[in-house]
């Protein structure tokens, strides 16, 4: 499949004190660098989505897309706003993945499992879950979807992930939690702490 990745950096960050969590050095470099060299690995190419002065991004050498719909609308613009991207740059693209810009541990081969389950499973999407939990933000969706996610939010205010999956067939893939879960991500002073203790474990 080719894939286009998209690094979800639009949120605001507030329990962080505000600004791009991303930007938040983690074993001496910036969270986004841990995770940017993950996803890199996994798609075809790979831009970033962020609202604001892109020139904070400029060191990834990496395009920087704003939300094509206005107003700090959620991760599912982010979605909305890859897809587009796409149709329009890189029109041999049939799938976007997305990664948020706060887990910098996700599966080495995430975007491979995911991409297995929707073909073995005859799903429409996919994302990752872990002891219980979804992770929708770790997920593939198919650029075809692109009118009708744009439909959703332009003409329904839909805005929660899991209101719009909820109209296809979406695959769930477990992933362990051993010896950490891969999907812990940093929102809060506490959980960088913690961040900071899995990496020193050197099993990332």
């Amino acid at each position: 499949m080719t894939i286009l990745g998209v690094l979800l950096a639009g949120g605001q960050a507030l329990r962080m004190g505000g600004g791009d969590k991303g930007s938040i050095l983690l074993g001496g470099r910036p969270m986004m660098e841990h995770i940017i060299e993950r996803a890199q690995t996994q798609v075809t190419t790979m831009i970033i989505n962020a609202n604001g002065d892109v020139r904070r991004f400029q060191n990834y050498g990496l395009e920087v897309i704003s939300d094509v719909i206005e107003g700090f609308a959620g991760p599912l613009a982010g979605v909305l706003t890859g897809m587009e991207w796409a149709e329009i740059n890189a029109p041999k693209v049939e799938w976007v993945a997305t990664f948020p810009s706060d887990a910098p541990y996700f599966p080495l081969d995430l975007v491979n499992r995911l991409t297995a389950a929707v073909v073995n499973g005859d799903a429409e999407l996919a994302c990752a879950c872990s002891n219980g939990w979804s992770h929708p933000v770790f997920g593939i969706w198919p650029v075809n979807l692109a009118d009708h996610l744009r439909h959703a939010m332009v003409n329904e205010n839909v805005r929660k992930i899991d209101d719009w999956t909820a109209r296809y067939k979406l695959v769930e893939v477990e992933f362990s939690t051993e010896p950490f879960d891969p999907f812990f991500n940093v929102n809060t002073p506490e959980n960088l702490v913690e961040a900071e203790k899995i990496l020193a474990l050197g099993k990332t």
